[in-house]
């Protein structure tokens, strides 16, 4: 009798577990907790939590669970994070990871594990959707490039900047961002005379500080986060007074929200990416004050960072498509991804749209940091295009014979 009744009872929790899963959706975040991206990583988790609570925590009907998966912004970790979480917490879906090289990794992997499906967060590689792209790897933020795309252009016509050095991160958002800069820059009649590439999380930049060139006009600094702080310290102490021209990532509020004065060197620094802190879009304006509320301002910065709105927009277009599906993924997520697919979003940084790779086309801001009257620094919204595509407008075929984004590319004749 008790190995009847036992029985009964296993069954019974067998069957308990498969309808508590049935009634439950697993999102895995993976993020970086550790290394030079820790801090906008935690803006990150707290826009994906404003994000589920916005739609209070379900979908469908069924509950949204997630689990964190905690990156140091290196491929092998990400893989590593991003393995454990669908193999061993058995999530649904990953949303992210957010830096350059970890997105390339995201895709390989996701080719291993084709039942599930990633999203990313807001790593901006150019390879990671248009070179061989995962059919299950969905980005809903543009890239580097995109990101890059017509600051060349404005410094060039607007502040007459046409002799130019550059420093930037050596890895692949660095030479991706880079990419989408100087194609528009020495299109519109610039030169670049000279480029210096740093590894991702250096605190030593007094050699390359070192054999800057004085006789130019500014200095494009593709750094961000912590790198971007050591290096304006460091030049800073060194004396140094060139103009700037901004990476999308280097005046980013998790740089402008730092403790320091360096920063304070930014301040007109022209910039392009694919927000604008001061936008005054009704859509933006309310985004930003929903944030300001659901956090005080000790524990945020006094906008969301980049990186975070992304996130939120992954997480949001992950919603929308669970709920056209009605939560149903049991057909192998087939039915998801297509809804997946076919997300338009009117999100708070303007609308998004996927390309035939599953890679954003949207906007691009033109920046400029600023200082408003409380004494915080901020991007001020100078211009905008629409509808800006992975390949800058251009053929596949133009696109693709310019080369991939690397320390010599494009060459700038």
């Amino acid at each position: 009798m008790l190995r009847i009744l036992t029985g009964m009872l296993a069954a019974l929790a067998i069957m308990t577990s498969g309808a508590l899963a049935k009634d439950t959706i697993k999102i895995g975040l993976l993020v970086t907790q550790e290394g030079v991206f820790t801090v906008p990583g935690n803006d990150v988790i707290r826009l994906f939590k404003m994000a589920l609570a916005e739609h209070k925590n379900q979908v469908a009907g069924k509950k949204i669970e997630w689990v964190l998966g905690p990156s140091d912004a290196t491929p092998d970790t990400a893989v590593r994070q991003a393995r454990k979480l669908i193999e061993q917490d058995q999530v649904d879906i990953i949303i992210g990871p957010l830096s350059g090289s970890e997105g390339i990794a995201l895709r390989d992997y996701a080719k291993t594990v084709p039942n599930k499906t990633i999203v990313n967060g807001t790593s901006a590689a150019l390879e990671t959707t248009w070179v061989t792209p995962a059919p299950n790897f969905f980005r809903f933020n543009t890239d580097g490039s995109q990101w890059g795309y017509g600051l060349g252009k404005y410094v060039v016509d607007k502040k007459g900047w046409k002799k130019i050095a550059t420093v930037a991160a050596d890895y692949s958002f660095g030479y991706t961002n880079f990419l989408g800069f100087a194609l528009d820059f020495c299109n519109a009649g610039g030169q670049i005379v000279a480029r210096h590439w740093t590894p991702l999380g250096n605190s030593d930049f007094g050699s390359v500080i070192a054999a800057l060139p004085d006789d130019v006009d500014a200095i494009y600094l593709g750094l961000g986060a912590t790198d971007a702080l050591n290096f304006l310290n460091q030049y800073q102490q060194a004396g140094g007074k060139a103009k700037f021209i901004g990476g999308s990532i280097l005046a980013d509020q998790s740089v402008l929200a730092a403790k320091g004065r360096a920063k304070e060197m930014l301040v007109g620094t022209p910039m392009s990416g694919s927000q604008a802190d001061d936008w005054n879009d009704p859509n933006w304006q309310a985004f930003v004050k929903r944030y300001r509320d659901a956090y005080p301002a000790s524990e945020r910065f006094p906008s969301p960072s980049l990186y975070a709105t992304n996130y939120y927009n992954a997480t949001n277009a992950v919603i929308k498509a669970l709920d056209a599906v009605k939560g149903n993924l049991d057909d192998n997520q087939v039915a998801f991804r297509k809804a997946l697919s076919e997300v338009v979003l009117d999100a708070p940084n303007g609308r998004i749209k996927l390309d035939q790779n599953r890679q954003a086309i949207g906007p691009t801001f033109i920046t400029e940091v600023s200082e408003n009257n409380k004494g915080e620094l901020y991007n001020k919204f100078v211009g905008k295009v629409d509808d800006v595509t992975q390949t800058l407008g251009m053929t596949p075929d133009q696109f693709k014979a310019i080369g991939l984004p690397g320390r010599n590319t494009p060459a700038c004749k």
